[in-house]
């Protein structure tokens, strides 16, 4: 079915990055990797963390660790391990409530104006978990989730897969620089900006001098709206201007 902007029309999608944005999981995601790295007897600090492996999907934060710390990955044991960080996420996830304040509030309004999708480097069960027990799942028509693309953030496919996914659904081709990317992170912010979205940056995860990339900079999901985001599509130039 086809949505229709009821705004101002400058404004064609809108997608969103799960973890840091959507979702308060990035704690979860690091006590998860503490627990499974502690089982292999991988040393795993919350500065690691959060300097040098959150903009990586699953796949990529284990062959970083394999590089930096000797994580064994071979033969079969990258899917083992995977596979546990799943069950460990999944447990926990269950226990807790994960979506920022604001950000339910948040992706109803969007959907009722504009096609809406999740670009993001976590597993699809994880995030079809929190939507769904946040009653938000129907909402998001189109999830672009970790492996499901040739390469991951900052490549641009993950952006560039969801606006083909979101224009097939809606009949017509969309506008990349009429789609806001709504995003946490540096690598996150240079995907979208290189699949040639407009970017809003969240510094729920990082200060906003480290997202300097975004065109718009706002403290969490909670000051994102329709206007804003109308706004920014309606300013001259793009990525790359």
């Amino acid at each position: 079915m086809t949505v229709t902007n009821p705004a101002n029309g400058f404004l064609q999608a809108v997608v969103f990055d799960f973890d840091g944005v959507l979702a308060d999981s990035e704690p979860l995601h690091l006590e998860v990797y503490r627990i499974l790295l502690g089982q292999e007897g991988v040393p795993f600090t919350e500065k690691e963390y959060y300097d040098r492996y959150l903009g990586f999907d699953d796949v990529g934060v284990f062959q970083a660790l394999e590089r930096d710390k000797g994580l064994r990955i071979a033969n079969g044991r990258l899917e083992v391990l995977i596979r546990r960080k799943t069950q460990i996420f999944q447990s926990l996830a269950r226990q807790a409530a994960v979506l920022f304040p604001g950000a339910e509030a948040c992706v109803r309004s969007c959907a009722t104006a504009v096609p809406i999708a999740i670009a993001s480097g976590a597993l699809r069960e994880e995030i079809e978990l929190i939507l769904g027990t946040a009653g938000l799942a129907g909402l998001v028509p189109v999830i672009v989730a970790s492996g499901e693309t040739p390469c991951s953030k900052p490549a641009p496919d993950p952006y560039s897969r969801a606006i083909e996914l979101l224009s097939s659904r809606n009949g017509r081709p969309l506008t990349p620089d009429r789609t806001v990317a709504i995003e946490d992170s540096r690598w996150g912010l240079q995907s979208a900006r290189a699949a040639g979205l407009r970017t809003v940056g969240l510094t729920t995860s990082y200060p906003g001098t480290e997202l300097g990339a975004a065109d718009l900079v706002l403290p969490d999901i909670s000051h994102v709206t329709l206007e804003v985001l109308n706004a920014l599509c309606r300013t001259p130039g793009g990525p790359g201007d």
